[in-house]
């Protein structure tokens, strides 16, 4: 009779066991970490184009503004996408030539998104 009990104890224990132990393999699944090293490069890359952003806009005398202005554009829209990729975001529109751009809509979206999950730049 007691050897039934101690059986029975053992095969919930193992039970347990495993059902922890596949919950702990999921969400080690779905945590994906990323090197804080590559996060921090992005995020100050971020900050040195929006700020190259800035200057561009108060500059009026630059030749070949409007040039300047959308290739730091695009290089931000492509930055914004990776730092979206890093934090598992999905991104409605890629960029797939040089020129193309993202729309203002979309790239706020993901600035809100990212910025709600503690990034700044």
């Amino acid at each position: 009779m007691w050897l039934a009990g101690a059986v029975a104890t053992v095969v919930a224990g193992v039970v347990v066991l495993a059902a922890l132990l596949r919950v702990r393999a999921q969400r080690r699944d779905l945590h994906v970490e990323h090197d804080p090293m590559r996060v921090l490069r992005v995020q100050v890359r971020l900050g040195e184009l929006a700020a190259e952003l800035r200057r561009i806009e108060a500059d009026r005398a630059l030749y070949g503004r409007a040039h300047h202005y959308f290739a730091v554009r695009g290089a931000y829209d492509a930055l914004l996408q990776e730092a979206c990729e890093l934090v598992g975001l999905t991104t409605t529109q890629r960029i797939l030539r040089a020129g193309e751009q993202e729309g203002a809509d979309e790239r706020l979206r993901e600035e809100l998104e990212l910025s709600s999950r503690g990034w700044s730049w």
